[in-house]
């Protein structure tokens, strides 16, 4: 990756449709055109994942959705961002918000999954456990059952030069406590991650 590579270029979709607002980014310029198809692809798809994970093409009139995302990081040639969307039936409690997140190498419109950003030998599963384990303990977390460690392909995102991992709502936590967050810096995890991976740019200091 280049680590001097300028940010690209993104404007908001929007997906309207009865009962149903998403907005969604769309790459438009700041890479090749291969990777920039590979990853507006792989952000629609998992627009639309979401959207029929939550019930609306099932049952349009029932269901209200609406959509957003969020920008975590633009430089390096990295790109890690968060589609959120919630949802509402009616005659239910409250609406669920769900939140994934995708993490691209610019150059190649790859989407890296956690287990990709370290090193094959590294027991990374165990390392950020335990150091989630040790922010539950000083942040007083109250848990819906006793923590028993990330997945190996839990929910992340890049910001800055920090690793965010999450968990859904009703994941960890009880509903009124929404989606814990766990940063831990890149320079903690420095002896695992992988070269010429989007957390391996973030550990750079050019």
């Amino acid at each position: 990756m280049n680590s001097i590579q300028l940010p690209v270029q993104i404007i908001p979709q929007r997906m309207t449709m009865p009962n149903l607002d998403v907005f969604y980014p769309l790459i438009v310029a700041g890479t090749n055109p291969i990777a920039m198809q590979r990853m507006n692809q792989q952000i629609y798809n998992l627009v639309n994942r979401l959207i029929t994970e939550q019930g609306y093409y099932q049952n349009p009139q029932m269901t209200q959705v609406t959509g957003s995302f969020e920008l975590k990081t633009n430089e390096r040639g990295v790109l890690s961002l968060s589609i959120i969307n919630y949802t509402y039936r009616q005659h239910a409690a409250h609406g669920l918000t769900v939140i994934r997140s995708l993490t691209f190498d610019i150059r190649t419109g790859k989407n890296y999954l956690l287990h990709e950003l370290f090193k094959p030998e590294s027991d990374y599963v165990k390392i950020l456990s335990g150091m989630i384990k040790e922010q539950i303990e000083e942040r007083n977390i109250e848990l819906i059952e006793e923590f028993k460690g990330i997945r190996p392909d839990q929910d992340y995102y890049i910001a800055d030069k920090a690793l965010v991992i999450y968990y859904q709502l009703y994941e960890l936590t009880a509903y009124a406590f929404g989606f814990p967050h766990f940063p831990i810096s890149v320079y903690d995890l420095q002896d695992i991650i992988r070269e010429n991976t989007p957390l391996g740019v973030m550990l750079g200091n050019s």
